[in-house]
């Protein structure tokens, strides 16, 4: 029998594990805070405008059955991991490629996977700008007020050097701040909802507008309900910065972690959405925070939460971009890694969210194009075909029936969502002062 040294024991990546990336060493709470950062962003804020399209009862079923299915889903991919012995699938792209093969696995996943790192991107440049802006309003009455897409711009700025940050572990105390900050801006914005009551005259009727309008809304609402479950998208690459031994597997801490990030998950979205919809009806705004105008300074802090908590997913979203375009640049073009590979790549990146976000920034339509074109795919089905196709469950059986029927409701969200979103972002554009 041959003996193995300690090296050995750790589980190596298809791909391998590059020479300049960070080493496994995370622990168990950075799958937490990294999951809770990636996933309970700017969508938390936009439940309750969800629910006004839906209304109490498909609204709730619709949270409900979101937030079973992604845990599900999220538990799927824990465990495919390293569903082959002796490698380990450190990026969604390797899953794919073992699951569809190497040239299907590709298109398959690298085109969703990206429109949701970077649709992500472009909407968090969306909602840094505007919360600066909404924080500077509260905060100084007195100051002169600048446009929208100045605040976004400045919002931006910081990304051009955040950016340079190597790796995920280097954003690590950035993605602590935001995780904590998310639970502080969506605990203001429940408790402050609550704390306001209902508005005079609160109506809980679906929103006055035509057939035709209302149905692309829920569709629309649909997107921006699977927009508050992005995570996935990162899932793998989270886990892959986690030790992992045949004694000790990856999937254990990488579970308990992401089990606490959905408790977390569900104090923060519940609440937004139910109390948020229960205080303002119909009316309520794509923002909850906007219509909470007391006490001031609460409403101030918590756009400056929501600033610190989308800085931080920014990073979360763009560092497996950064890795992509830099294994790219390194391939195709003969790319020394180092800095100047990280200076050309990264600024590059950010300068195109940011041109994106400043062009179109219509916040609620944007998370639904968004959250049907990228996000369903990714959190709610394609987990469930590559179970099928890897660990092949019997047919008819449990397993098997609640993959299809996550596929079924995942595919008919994606549809729906991104038709909605698309239309009302040309809607919206047709009345809009582009860089107002």
């Amino acid at each position: 029998m041959v003996s193995t040294s300690p090296k050995s024991k750790e589980v190596l990546s298809v791909e391998g594990w590059k020479d300049n990336a960070p080493p496994r060493r995370a622990k168990w709470w950075y799958s937490t805070f990294h999951t809770v950062t990636a996933m309970v962003g700017a969508g938390v804020l936009s439940l309750p405008y969800a629910m006004a399209y839906l209304g109490w009862g498909p609204g709730t079923v619709v949270m409900i059955i979101s937030w079973c299915i992604t845990l599900n889903t999220m538990w799927q991919m824990i465990q495919l991991h390293e569903c082959v012995p002796g490698t380990r699938f450190d990026r969604y792209l390797d899953l794919g490629k073992y699951a569809f093969g190497p040239r299907l696995g590709a298109w398959v996943v690298l085109p969703q996977q990206l429109v949701v790192q970077v649709g992500c991107d472009i909407v968090y440049m969306v909602t840094g700008g505007k919360c600066l802006m909404k924080f500077m309003e509260i905060a100084c009455t007195q100051c002169v007020k600048l446009k929208l897409s100045y605040w976004i711009i400045i919002f931006g700025s910081l990304h051009f050097f955040l950016s340079q940050l190597p790796n995920f572990n280097s954003v690590s105390g950035v993605s602590l701040a935001a995780a904590v900050m998310s639970l502080s801006y969506s605990t203001i914005a429940w408790a402050g909802s609550l704390a306001k009551g209902q508005v005079e005259n609160v109506n809980y009727d679906y929103k006055h507008t035509s057939n035709i309008d209302f149905m692309f809304r829920v569709f629309n609402a649909l997107g921006q309900i699977s927009f508050a479950y992005a995570g996935h998208a990162v899932a793998l690459e989270i886990q892959a910065t986690i030790p992992s031994t045949p004694e000790k597997p990856s999937k254990v801490p990488m579970w308990k972690g992401a089990l606490v990030a959905y408790f977390i998950n569900a104090i923060c979205y519940f609440p937004v959405a139910f109390i948020g919809y229960w205080a303002f009806g119909q009316d309520v705004d794509d923002n909850v925070l906007v219509a909470l105008q007391r006490p001031g300074w609460l409403i101030a802090s918590a756009n400056l939460m929501v600033v610190v908590h989308v800085i931080g997913s920014y990073q979360v979203y763009a560092m497996p971009v950064f890795d992509l375009l830099e294994i790219l640049m390194t391939k195709t073009l003969n790319f020394t890694p180092g800095i100047a590979l990280r200076l050309i790549t990264r600024t590059t990146y950010v300068a195109f969210t940011l041109f994106i976000g400043v062009t179109f920034p219509f916040f609620g339509d944007l998370l639904g194009f968004f959250g049907g074109f990228g996000f369903a795919p990714t959190s709610y089905f394609l987990p469930s075909i590559m179970w099928l196709i890897i660990k092949k469950p019997k047919m008819f059986g449990v397993s098997w029936l609640v993959n299809w029927l996550c596929i079924i409701i995942g595919v008919f969200i994606m549809l729906a969502s991104t038709i909605g979103g698309l239309r009302n972002i040309v809607m919206d554009s047709s009345t809009y002062s582009f860089y107002s």
